[in-house]
């Protein structure tokens, strides 16, 4: 059950992500979304980096990519897919991070790392999506969750 239409959508790069989303640096924490089936599934691409704000008190020494992020990464993934399924419909002014669920960390990401959110689309009601995410690193799943969305239009 889609909430907008089949749309014929594969990816986006960031210049897409910009216009979908409001997040902005230091904030937006997904670079790239491939393989995307309308708002039924996709991949969102996080190219881990050194130099991001967070690396510099979380740990000194020993830098790992705090978990709520990894989170926010995934939700914005599935915000961008919700969002651009109405791109013919009228696109919604706001996207808001409502629920998580069932999340777990597996393994820490650290700078160098890239990670791939597998976004795949649990259920769809009105104007509320619910999503089940796994975040990988080289295959291996560094963290998953559960997570529900809801999109408002003005």
């Amino acid at each position: 059950m889609t909430g907008a239409g089949d749309t014929s959508l594969e990816s986006m790069d960031i210049l897409r992500l910009l216009e979908s989303l409001p997040h902005r640096y230091p904030f937006l924490l997904v670079d790239r979304i491939i393989a995307i089936n309308g708002d039924e599934s996709c991949i969102g691409i996080k190219n881990v980096t050194f130099n991001e704000p967070q690396f510099q008190g979380h740990f000194p020494g020993r830098p790992i990519m705090p978990g709520v992020l990894l989170i926010e990464g995934m939700a914005q993934t599935a915000g961008a897919i919700c969002v651009n399924a109405f791109k013919d419909k009228g696109r919604p002014s706001l996207v808001y991070f409502m629920t998580m669920d069932k999340v777990k960390f597996r393994k820490p990401v650290q700078p160098g790392d890239q990670v791939e959110f597998h976004l795949r689309k649990i259920n769809q009601r009105r104007n509320m999506w619910w999503y089940h995410g796994i975040g990988k690193v080289d295959g291996a799943t560094v963290c998953e969750a559960e997570l529900s969305a809801m999109l408002v239009h003005d």
